[in-house]
């Protein structure tokens, strides 16, 4: 029997899994936001200048008023939007990215020209696999 306080290989080991299982596990979570359709529209849009809502409903082809504004809440809990809400009548609310926010662009606009430039290979690639 051992009285060695130190932890076992087999304990570190198992500590080392559970610390990157979890932060697997958080990672997972923070691409399923950015990376979700209406996101990255939202951030898109945003990048260009800050919105009202409105305005990002008219930018945004296919949005409902509902998604967008869980889109909004979740971006903005999540500390990449900006809320600003202009105490007139009647009342104003302007969105906007963060810094936090900004970083996303190089990768929403690299993730949206690559989609853009694909397209028609994963076109003929969905065609070729269906008349299988």
């Amino acid at each position: 029997m051992t009285t060695d306080t130190h932890p076992s290989i087999g304990d570190r080991a198992h500590e080392l899994i559970a610390a990157r299982d979890d932060a697997t596990c958080r990672v997972r979570e923070i691409l399923d936001r950015v990376g979700d359709k209406w996101s990255l529209a939202v951030v898109a849009e945003l990048g260009k200048e800050g919105r009202r809502f409105t305005e990002l409903k008219r930018a945004v082809p296919g949005i409902s008023q509902r998604m967008l504004t869980a889109t909004l809440r979740g971006l903005e809990r999540d500390g990449l939007v900006l809320r600003t809400v202009h105490p007139v009548v009647p009342p104003r609310v302007d969105y906007a990215l963060t810094s936090l926010g900004r970083t996303l662009l190089t990768t929403v606009w690299a993730l949206m020209d690559w989609a853009l430039e694909h397209i028609d290979d994963i076109d003929r690639a969905r065609n070729e696999y269906d008349a299988r």
